[in-house]
């Protein structure tokens, strides 16, 4: 049986999701010798010590059976401590719930809200995983591109109000934002709660990089703008702020009178994280403070050694982002994004992710990861400021 014939004979939907362009673009160089990787969301250390000692030694203690689906009860406490204490709200553990990754939470919130044809509106350009999680589940993401101009990124709340249709079931944030880094202000927060409550719509919040600002303490959150039984669903990870990216858990909140259904989707997608991978998740809650301050920092500079190198460019626009660890920038006269990330692999030995990735809006546009050491940065401007000057 031929390929083609096979892929004939599988839900059609499937067949169609496209390959990552990040990921395409990375198995090309990942070869390639003295290539600097800035194209992946992740920086370049390892895991502290401290979280990987508390999972090892539930590891050896035997905590290796079946699970507590919505994630074992000293996470889900100190879950709910930690985001109480950052966001000043109370947030109790019983709305929440551990998953594989931040990406099943957004894969399972997706798999609750929508059906067929249903729509989420979202700010664009967008992390791609969303559009994909959206179209696996049959719906549809109507994107609302913010704009690029002196006062940095921009959302138009009237377009994104105006977006919404009959089909419409939930308003996508994603604040910081991957790739801009733009961060939704409070009372644009407060507007769209609004709006949401007058049409009985869903908020998803993606807040991964909440944490990850510069010139704030922290992001706004919906949680701090929302009722405990609101619509509202926000997803996070432990990837970013603990260098967790392997480790896969992730977490969201919600209501909790949808604690039963969070917990079924759990059980059939996943049936739970491993029990010693999360007495990890609970050290990097209690005891990871310190570290996620040394990583602010560090991002901090990165997003400054990159900007103060492409600044002078004059076929290079962007906005120093208020949050994340991405720089989104523009290079005018560039028409294919995913040609030029090619050609700067192979001839600057520097990986950027291609604009056309993160949706149709995006062409000519490139997104570098700074958070990885500042001596791999600066010898990554070294080569990427000529090949872009031309």
């Amino acid at each position: 049986m031929g390929d083609a014939e096979l892929l004939a004979a599988i839900n059609p939907r499937i067949a169609a999701i496209p390959e990552s362009g990040i990921v395409e673009l990375a198995n090309h160089g990942r070869e390639i010798p003295d290539l600097i990787p800035l194209w992946i969301g992740e920086g370049d250390l390892p895991t502290p010590a401290f979280i990987g000692e508390a999972a090892m030694k539930a590891l050896r203690k035997g905590q290796t059976f079946y699970t507590y689906q919505r994630g074992i009860p000293p996470l889900r406490r100190a879950l709910g401590a930690y985001l109480s204490g950052v966001y000043g709200v109370d947030v109790s553990p019983e709305r929440t719930i551990v998953t594989i990754g931040g990406m099943q939470a957004v894969m399972q919130t997706m798999q609750m809200l929508l059906g067929p044809d249903d729509e989420a509106v979202a700010p664009s350009p967008v992390w791609p995983n969303i559009g994909a999680a959206v179209d696996i589940v049959g719906g549809r993401v109507v994107d609302v591109p913010l704009s690029l101009g002196n006062a940095g990124w921009t959302l138009d709340l009237d377009r994104l109000f105006d977006a919404v249709g009959p089909r419409t079931k939930a308003f996508f944030i994603n604040s910081p934002g991957n790739p801009t880094g733009w961060t939704m202000r409070r009372e644009d927060q407060i507007a769209v709660r609004d709006f949401a409550r007058q049409r009985g719509l869903w908020i998803v919040a993606d807040e991964v990089y909440g944490r990850l600002v510069y010139g704030m303490d922290v992001a706004p959150s919906f949680l701090q703008v929302c009722e405990p039984d609101e619509r509202l669903v926000v997803v996070n990870t432990f990837s970013k702020n603990w260098s967790m990216t392997g480790w896969r858990i992730g977490w969201l909140v919600g209501p909790e009178a949808l604690g039963q259904v969070f917990e079924n989707l759990v059980q059939y997608n996943t049936s739970g994280v491993p029990t010693f991978l999360q007495h990890g998740a609970v050290a990097a809650l209690k005891e990871g403070g310190p570290y996620l301050e040394e990583m602010i920092a560090r991002c901090h500079k990165g997003r400054d050694i990159v900007c103060d190198a492409l600044a002078p460019l004059p076929n290079v626009r962007f906005a120093r982002p208020d949050g994340s660890f991405y720089l989104y920038l523009a290079v005018d006269g560039e028409t294919d994004s995913r040609a030029l990330a090619y050609r700067l692999v192979d001839e600057a030995r520097v990986g950027l992710a291609p604009g056309a990735a993160f949706g149709p809006d995006s062409e000519g546009f490139m997104r570098l990861c700074f958070g990885i050491s500042h001596d791999k940065l600066e010898a990554a401007m070294a080569r990427l400021v000529p090949a872009l000057a031309g």
